[in-house]
This record gives C-alpha cells, sequence and structure tokens, in this order.
C-alpha cells in the first residue's frame, strides 16, 4: 500500500500522519478547554504582597484563577457603584469594618449561607444575619494601640483612647485624618461607648493637643513619635509589626525609642477593626465565590494573616508563629460588635466637623 505524499513530494509515514491528526485535534480542543477554566474576580483593597502566597495556594487547591483588580476601599466601591448589573466582580476584600457596613447599606453585597463560615468565625466579626443570609464576614483582625516616646510619656498616662485628650498631652499628640476609616471606626466605637456629647468633647481635645495637623499613614505617626515630632499617637498594630520584624537599622532604631499600649485594659478594651470579604451582589460565579471566602477561614489561611501580615486571625483557638504580635501578649478586646459601627459613622463625621479635626 503506497504511503501518502506529502506537499513537497516526501513521503510521510502513518506514525507522522497519527501525530498530525493528534496535535490538530488538541488544537481544536484547546479553546474548550481554556472556556472550562474557572476565573474568579477579586476586587480587592488588601495591599499585601505577601497575599499572592495566599491566592496562588486556593488556585493551587481548587484549579480556580483568581483575577485581581486593586484600588484602596473607597475606589473598591466607586467601582462597584458605576459598573452596577454590569459588575464582573465575584468576591470584594475591604480593610475597614465601617467600609463593609456601608457597602452592604448599599446593596453592594449578595448575603449567603455558610455553615463553614457560621462555625468558623465569631458572630462580633461578621455582618448581622438576616433572612436572606450574612452579608460580609471579617476574616483578620488588628487593634488600633497608642503609642508613646519611651523618653518623656509614662505608659500609665496614655492607657486609655480618652487619655489622648487630656489637657497634660497638650502639643503632644500626632494623628492621621480624622476622617481616615482606621480613624473612622475608632471613633465609631468610642461613640457606641461614649455617646455623641461625651465623644465630641474628647475630639475637641484631642485637635487642642495636637502637635502639628493630621497627616501622613499609621507608619509617620510611629516615626513622628520617635524622632520627637509628637510624644504620643495612635496606630493600627500591624504596622507596629511590621517595624518591629524589620531588619533596616532606621526601623530599629525607631522601635527602641517607641512604647507601645493597648489602651483601655481596664474597661471595654482594646478597638479591633477587621479585614473581610464579601460575595459581588452581580457575582457569576456565586459557588467559586463562596468556595473562595470559606477558604480564607481555613486554618492554613488564617495562619497566613497572622505569619504573613502581621494579623490576628478571627478562628478562635488558632496558634501563631509571630513573635511581632506575640509581644502585644493576651490583652483584652473590646466587644462591640463590628456591624454596629458602620450606622454610627455619619454622627462621627458630623462630630469631626465641629470639633475641626480634620
Amino acid at each position: 500500500m503506497a504511503q501518502p505524499c506529502a506537499p513537497n513530494g516526501v513521503f510521510m509515514s502513518f506514525a507522522r500522519i497519527a501525530a498530525l491528526a493528534s496535535a490538530f485535534a488538541t488544537a481544536l480542543l484547546a479553546p474548550a478547554a481554556q472556556a472550562q477554566e474557572q476565573v474568579l474576580n477579586l476586587y480587592s483593597a488588601r495591599h499585601y504582597q505577601t497575599d499572592e502566597a495566599l491566592y496562588a495556594n486556593f488556585t493551587k487547591a481548587t484549579g480556580i484563577r483568581i483575577q485581581r483588580l486593586d484600588a484602596d476601599d473607597a475606589g473598591v466601591l466607586a467601582r462597584l457603584k458605576t459598573e452596577g448589573a454590569n459588575s464582573p466582580a465575584d468576591v470584594i476584600l475591604l480593610v475597614d469594618a465601617a467600609r463593609l457596613a456601608q457597602a452592604e447599606r448599599d446593596g453592594l453585597f449578595l448575603p449567603v449561607r455558610s455553615a463553614v463560615l457560621e462555625q468558623r468565625i465569631p458572630a462580633q466579626y461578621r455582618a448581622t444575619s438576616s433572612a436572606d443570609g450574612i452579608a460580609w464576614w471579617g476574616f483578620s483582625t488588628r487593634a488600633r494601640v497608642i503609642v508613646y516616646n519611651k523618653a518623656n510619656v509614662k505608659p500609665l498616662d496614655v492607657d486609655r483612647y480618652e487619655a489622648l485628650a487630656e489637657p497634660k498631652h497638650q502639643g503632644k499628640v500626632c494623628t492621621r485624618s480624622g476622617s481616615h476609616p482606621y480613624n473612622l471606626s475608632l471613633f465609631a466605637s468610642l461613640h457606641e461607648q461614649l455617646g455623641a456629647a461625651r465623644l465630641e468633647t474628647w475630639m475637641k481635645g484631642v485637635v487642642a493637643n495636637m502637635a502639628r495637623a493630621p497627616k501622613g499613614g499609621d507608619t509617620d505617626q510611629i516615626r513622628a513619635v520617635a524622632s520627637g515630632e509628637c510624644q504620643i499617637a495612635l496606630t493600627n498594630s500591624y504596622y507596629l509589626a511590621r517595624l518591629m520584624l524589620s531588619s533596616k537599622p532606621e526601623d530599629q532604631a525607631a522601635m527602641e525609642k517607641v512604647g507601645v499600649v493597648m489602651p483601655n485594659q481596664s474597661g471595654q478594651g482594646t478597638h479591633m477593626n477587621i479585614a473581610g470579604g464579601a460575595i459581588a451582589k452581580h457575582s457569576r460565579n456565586v459557588p467559586a465565590a463562596q468556595r473562595f471566602l470559606e477558604y480564607l477561614s481555613s486554618d492554613a489561611a488564617q495562619a497566613y494573616f497572622a505569619n504573613g501580615n502581621n494579623e490576628w486571625p478571627v478562628v478562635p483557638g488558632l496558634k501563631i508563629a509571630n513573635r511581632a504580635l506575640e509581644s502585644f501578649g493576651d490583652f483584652k478586646r473590646e466587644t462591640v460588635a463590628t456591624a454596629t459601627l458602620g450606622a454610627n459613622i455619619g454622627k462621627v463625621q458630623q462630630l469631626l466637623d465641629r470639633a475641626q479635626y480634620k
């Protein structure tokens, strides 16, 4: 039997014909395989390089690829509102309890029922349950702590948030903007505990005690305390932990000058904010989105939040291996439910205006 002839006159073996046919079939099937690939569109306000491994581990375990869009909390929410029902977003990650609550009120999330999440995440760190389910979930926590210059301030003089407004600290306090979400959530918690009148008085006292106008981020406040520009400041715990773990000589020198207080241990406890997530209202891939949220509550992911980004897990009882977090000790955490903070934000912003807390 004669062998088929190639266009250039060279005879092809049957083995060669079979190989070409196989390659042609593979080429035809490739688009179908690509179409079956699961992709999860993630809108994230988490700007931590260490999270890359977190997402990669999910893809390795599930085969679901993460396609991420990064912005800050406000940017993520603004984009969702602009895109409306056409949004490709499946999962939303934000880094502030008040913003999560606001997004829920704006109807940007899809409430779900998840036995895994309800069992793993304490009620304090998730949205209030409704007939449709639960709209968002906290996955890690960070404390709002007070730092002070060890050479000039005694820790007992700044052991409460309320102390920042005391006249003896005039000219000593520095903060980032009062309207930044991290401060808004703290102030919303204080509103819950002090009431509007006492909170306004406190805000005016803090403004009167400022060493300079609010500016910069939390790390800037820590460095200002170390340099002596001011003596007392507020910061989220993970910014402090980064400097504690840093090998840079300038960071080590700064931390030698700075002390930290976990405020209000004799009262309501230290304010805890959260980073959390939700399924986007118009997600076209809800099962995979829920699977991703459940993955974030797993022991492996929770340990990663602690060891990779210096955040405390929300799942109770997990052991962590982070010497910076361990240095904060076993402290009393406030019990104000994070879901209630968003309702106070509007009131807090009015008080900030009246107190001229920029």
